[in-house]
């Protein structure tokens, strides 16, 4: 699909009327400071906006600085992450925090292929760190972002492909202000749930979150919120007689965590691994 130019330009003043119509407010909106776009780009994978915003400012009191949050422990990490979900995001967060300090001097790499190279940071979450914190000119796809294009260049198509609207996202980039433009974007895809069908039903890549309730991964929330209550570690059953769900997925998601580093197994028991 080719766009005249007469079209892109339309297309781009309807979404950005829209946004200076009714554009959300959100506090990683008001700073281009790298650190803290990271930190809110970490914090947005998977959760929703109004879970993120108590925790984005609490963790800017505790760790404002990336120096700071390459300092702190891990439990301290993990308690202020407590409540977002997706553990080994923190953890993530914190193995990049560091390694900026001891590879990049402290600065936030700018450039996509750098920040890659960070725990965590895939190819959606390293443009948007460039895109957010420096203003950079780049392709950036997400659900929100998605279900625009689906709704206005693909609004009878089955199993639309990213790369089909990827060439689209790059042909209509509003080059002036990238940020603006990516913000306006994904505020109008957020609206247009609201009022319609989801359009990314009709994309390619769209599935269904897995429920979380009786999940793996609710059971390895428990366990990382339980061991954050013992001084000392604790031993199996001292953790399990802990935990106030169903215990089915227990073994499994404590040797996940012991795997991924979350979790120590000591000769006294089980612990938060710094």
């Amino acid at each position: 699909m080719t766009l005249s130019s007469k079209q892109i330009e339309d297309f781009q003043k309807r979404i950005i009327n829209y946004y200076k119509a009714h554009g959300r407010n959100f506090p990683w909106r008001e700073t281009a400071d790298p650190y803290e776009i990271m930190v809110s780009e970490f914090m947005l994978q998977q959760t929703q906006t109004e879970r993120v915003v108590p925790k984005y400012l609490g963790w800017l009191e505790r760790f404002p600085t990336v120096k700071d949050l390459a300092d702190a422990d891990f439990m301290s990490v993990l308690t202020m992450w407590s409540g977002l979900g997706y553990n080994r995001r923190a953890r993530f967060l914190h193995e990049a925090a560091k390694k900026i300090v001891s590879e990049y001097q402290g600065k936030v790499p700018a450039n996509p292929q750098d920040l890659q190279k960070l725990p965590g940071i895939g190819s959606y979450t390293a443009a948007a760190i460039s895109v957010f914190a420096y203003n950079n000119a780049l392709a950036l796809i997400e659900t929100n972002i998605r279900s625009v294009f689906l709704f206005f260049f693909f609004p009878d198509k089955e199993k639309v492909h990213d790369t089909e609207i990827f060439k689209l996202i790059t042909d209509v980039l509003y080059t002036e202000n990238p940020r603006l433009w990516y913000y306006a974007l994904m505020d109008y895809g957020a609206e247009l749930k609201k009022r319609i069908k989801n359009p990314n039903r009709r994309s390619k890549h769209y599935t269904k979150q897995s429920k979380f309730e009786g999940s793996v991964r609710q059971m390895r929330g428990a366990i990382l919120r339980s061991l954050q209550n013992f001084e000392k570690p604790a031993a199996k059953s001292e953790l399990s007689a802990t935990i106030d769900i169903e215990l089915t997925h227990f073994e499994t998601a404590l040797s996940a965590l012991i795997d991924e580093g979350f979790v120590a197994e000591t000769d006294e028991g089980y612990c938060i691994k710094n």
